[in-house]
């Protein structure tokens, strides 16, 4: 087991590239995941990550134990604040994990798929990714302008839900939805039918926009189908995150009670 305790370590400065830095990301090919939880999550799900980083004080703290003799590959100790200078969250659990970043998926889109366009909150992101998982989505369509779908702050918010998912990062959305057999359904606020109206049952393409701009018009184009959530409150619009999981699971309930 290796040890750092100097934020001039040159093992340590890539790292913190690593937490930092979309491009170090995208030019290595590589990102840390935060927690026990998606440590176990990407073992599970076959993603071994090549060095297991831990904090200090967590070093003998039981569940990271025995997470790092299943893991049985590389260690680092970190100092607690040298650790803390990589984890995405303000109380870190004291174990990450370096892993590679898969390949983008390839083929056609098949069945449902969730396209987001332009959705630049790190935590937005993650929670739609958490969402699509959680319904049954497994082709996930990223424009341009997307926060960064393996940066450490959206691998946490989704809990998961990557190593479960064919995600596709600046997609040309137009070219993988020619031909898609089903609706491809938009969320606006002039539609005039509410998702609980509209047949859900066959394949559906989702597109939602950007937190505050919406879908872009050629996005917004693509759609068969414009819905609105009925708000009988007083709020102006949902969090895009929100309002995707009520679209979601309302397909979910049509197609259990046919």
């Amino acid at each position: 087991m290796k040890r750092i305790q100097s934020r001039d370590n040159a093992q340590f400065k890539q790292l913190r590239k690593l937490a930092t830095s979309s491009k170090e990301r995208r030019e290595t090919a590589s990102t840390l995941i935060d927690g026990l939880h998606l440590f176990r999550s990407a073992l599970d799900a076959g993603h071994r990550p090549s060095l297991a980083i831990v904090a200090e004080r967590a070093l003998h703290h039981p569940d990271v134990s025995a997470l790092l003799a299943e893991h049985g590959d590389a260690v680092l100790l970190l100092a607690d604040g040298l650790f803390d200078e990589l984890s995405p969250t303000d109380t870190p659990t004291g174990l990450l994990g370096l892993i590679d970043i898969p390949g983008a998926a390839s083929g056609p889109v098949c069945g449902d798929c969730l396209v987001l366009d332009a959705v630049q909150d790190s935590g937005n992101l993650g929670t739609l990714l958490r969402a699509a998982w959680a319904t049954g989505v497994a082709d996930v369509l990223l424009t341009t302008g997307c926060a960064q779908a393996w940066s450490p702050k959206v691998l946490r918010a989704g809990q998961g839900a990557h190593f479960s998912l064919r995600i596709r990062e600046h997609c040309d959305v137009a070219e993988l939805l020619h031909g898609f057999a089903g609706k491809v359904v938009a969320t606006r606020l002039d539609a005039q039918i509410s998702p609980y109206a509209l047949d859900l049952r066959g394949p559906v393409a989702w597109l939602f926009g950007n937190e505050g701009a919406g879908l872009s018009p050629a996005i917004s184009a693509l759609a068969s189908d414009a819905i609105r959530i009925p708000m009988p409150g007083a709020a102006e619009s949902l969090n895009v995150a929100m309002a995707a999981t009520v679209c979601l699971f309302e397909q979910v309930r049509q197609r259990q009670t046919c």
